[in-house]
């Protein structure tokens, strides 16, 4: 890592809906922080642990997964969360590392808490569980139409889509306000781009926000 006074690292989440375009921008920033000195480690949920990729095959590719209430939905996210958390995000941030996640807690209260109607009440206190004191230091949302992220899903080439990516438009609108809330909530830690954006004027756009607020 790059000389720093400070020797705790960085959690960064990456969300947004489907579609958004996250992993390639997760891709690119783990090159900007390694180009700028920094060891990076690049984990995703549900899953970037032996446990959680199990846990993320049922979730989304299970041939039963069609079954599935909200209420076992929002459980498996946060056993995968509480693994990745103790497995790879901590141990990470206390060596001084950068941990770049794609989704973390904030998928939980808006898919689970907004998309799927849990009461916000046990999604947070089922959040605040898995993660203990582990939050964010930054939440960097990519924010598209949620017919352009429907769009972008169905044109996928060489992919089957996922049980969250085959939902309908509803609930891609649904997941959209619920992140913009968010953001608007609690404008200290989360940031907003354009995912409509060109993918190499994006990843300036994202670079240039987190290296104000890291670097």
């Amino acid at each position: 890592m790059a000389e720093n006074d400070d020797t705790r690292g960085f959690l960064i989440s990456f969300e947004g809906s489907e579609g958004s375009g996250k992993s390639t921008q997760i891709s690119r920033m783990a090159r900007r922080f390694e180009d700028a000195g920094y060891d990076v480690v690049v984990t995703r949920e549900p899953g970037g642990t032996p446990i959680g990729e199990e846990i993320r095959h049922i979730l989304m590719h299970s041939d039963k997964s069609s079954e599935m209430c909200p209420e076992t939905e929002l459980l498996l996210f946060a056993a995968s969360r509480a693994q990745l958390v103790r497995e790879v995000i901590l141990p990470g941030v206390a060596e001084g590392k950068i941990v770049l996640c794609d989704r973390f807690m904030d998928s939980s209260t808006v898919y689970q808490g907004i998309a799927r109607n849990i009461q916000s009440e046990p999604v947070h206190i089922i959040n605040t569980f898995a993660v203990g004191e582990m939050v964010p230091d930054v939440t960097l949302v990519i924010d598209i139409e949620a017919e352009e992220g429907m769009k972008r899903v169905r044109h996928r080439a060489n992919d089957m889509p996922d049980r969250m990516e085959e939902e309908n438009i509803a609930f891609y609108q649904k997941v959209r306000n619920g992140y913009l809330m968010l953001a608007k909530a609690m404008p200290e830690r989360f940031i907003i781009v354009d995912g409509s954006l060109q993918q190499d004027e994006l990843e300036q756009v994202i670079w240039k926000e987190l290296r104000q607020r890291v670097i």
